[in-house]
């Protein structure tokens, strides 16, 4: 596989590319800025983009006139499509160690905010604070009858608001019965 400098003008987005990413765009922008262009564009053989409507975008953008491209010709169509998905929802699949992110940006001395992290998460990863619960563990033992409890302290109502209306919505969407307190 090869990386080859292309005009961005050949490069055809997907018209029906099911991940919507313009939230991602200027995130992207700072990362090609900071990083350069370190993953290229990937495209079949009619120039069509398989993987990397993201970082086509802020290649726009930014005023590029020539990007990195690999030409997976070797797929078929089909194989073209679930790469394309797999590509956007494969990584949904992994979660973070939180003490390891922590490490991670504990040792960087650059502006962390190119890692896609806004800054109110950062500080919250830094301090301790995680979004993820880790449910407890029984080595082979019933669950049966336990009941985790979430205690959770705000500093006004404003923001008990919008954290019990999250936690509702997230939870609704799940088979967890619930109850708030």
């Amino acid at each position: 596989m090869k990386a080859i400098m292309m005009d961005i003008e050949e490069i055809i987005p997907y018209a029906r590319n099911p991940r919507n990413n313009i939230t991602a765009v200027d995130a992207v922008v700072s990362s090609i800025k900071e990083f350069g262009f370190q993953q290229p564009i990937v495209i079949d053989k009619s120039n069509v983009i398989i993987v990397g409507h993201t970082r086509h975008l802020a290649s726009r953008k930014l005023g590029l006139k020539k990007v990195p491209v690999v030409v997976a010709d070797n797929l078929t169509d089909s194989q073209v499509k679930a790469y394309r998905i797999a590509d956007n929802r494969i990584n949904q699949n992994a979660s973070w160690d939180y003490e390891l992110l922590k490490l991670e940006f504990d040792d960087i001395d650059l502006n962390v905010n190119f890692t896609g992290f806004d800054e109110e998460e950062i500080n919250n990863i830094i301090d301790g604070w995680q979004t993820d619960i880790d449910l407890p563990t029984t080595d082979g033992e019933s669950l049966e009858g336990l009941k985790p409890v979430l205690k959770l302290e705000f500093n006004n109502d404003d923001d008990k608001d919008q954290a019990i209306n999250f936690i509702e919505e997230a939870l609704n969407k799940t088979s967890i019965s619930y109850e708030i307190k």
